[in-house]
């Protein structure tokens, strides 16, 4: 399809869906800033694809927030689409892990994320015009006992990104919240400090190319939720009717099955 977006920046650019998103919106001539900690990955993808800005920065920092918050807010260059897919998980018994990891997990999921959605409505409500992509998760749907960290903030993510689509209605400024399950990308590896990444059956995974086109669709589309995939869309429509003890145990022994 062709994305009505004349500029785009993305977090966590450098692999999984922020890398895919990049390549998505390259091959559709969109300039996109790509953000991520790691230079190289980010120099390779400027070299293999057009229009790409690279901007190395640490989403954890007050360094790395001002950097990016400072390219949102320029109205020399400004951006029209701003994908906020910076995020990590860990996985294991909350008690048994290590509390500063998990801090740092709440504040680039939640804190970072807060930030810089609000820098691209600041910048996009002047100019009555953009989309704000938040990367949430079907985990955010239900508690997530042996992910219990993450499953909170990407319900956060989810919350706030509903009631920002709501506000910013009439404005001309659009806010999705996308909410994927399983993709084969690093996130799995990353969010596993024991280095066991469990086993899940293959129609679980989703395909991160789809993916990208089904979630900047609905973007587009101006879609408060979009959440691909059959299979995740009749899970999450489960939930909301669901009471809430039973997806507590639904999601104990998912815990176990892994």
């Amino acid at each position: 399809m062709t994305y009505p977006f004349t500029s785009a920046l993305v977090t966590g650019a450098s692999s999984g869906i922020g890398e895919a998103m990049v390549r998505r919106l390259a091959t559709q001539g969109v300039p996109t800033v790509v953000v991520a900690r790691r230079e190289e990955r980010l120099l390779r993808l400027a070299e293999t694809l057009h229009g790409i800005e690279v901007l190395v920065a640490d989403l954890g920092t007050a360094a790395g927030l001002k950097a990016v918050t400072e390219r949102i807010k320029d109205p020399i260059r400004p951006i029209d689409l701003v994908v906020n897919n910076a995020g990590f998980g860990t996985s294991g018994t909350f008690h048994e892990l290590d509390p500063e990891r998990l801090v740092r997990e709440v504040n680039l999921n939640v804190q970072a994320l807060t930030w810089l959605s609000h820098a691209a409505l600041r910048a996009m409500v002047k100019r009555d015009r953009g989309w704000l992509l938040n990367v949430s998760s079907v985990a955010g749907f239900e508690p997530s006992p042996g992910l219990a960290v993450y499953g909170a903030t990407k319900a956060y993510v989810t919350s706030l990104s509903e009631a920002l689509h709501e506000e910013m209605r009439g404005t001309g400024v659009h806010v999705t919240a996308l909410c994927p399950g399983l993709v084969r990308t690093e996130f799995r590896e990353v969010s596993n400090p024991s280095g066991d990444p469990g086993k899940y059956p293959d129609w679980m995974y989703l395909d991160v190319d789809d993916l990208v086109e089904h979630a900047l669709a609905d973007a587009v589309a101006g879609k408060a939720i979009s959440v691909p995939g059959v299979v995740y869309k009749g899970l999450t429509s489960a939930a909301s009717v669901t009471p809430r003890w039973l997806k507590r145990r639904a999601g104990a022994v998912a815990k176990r099955l892994r």
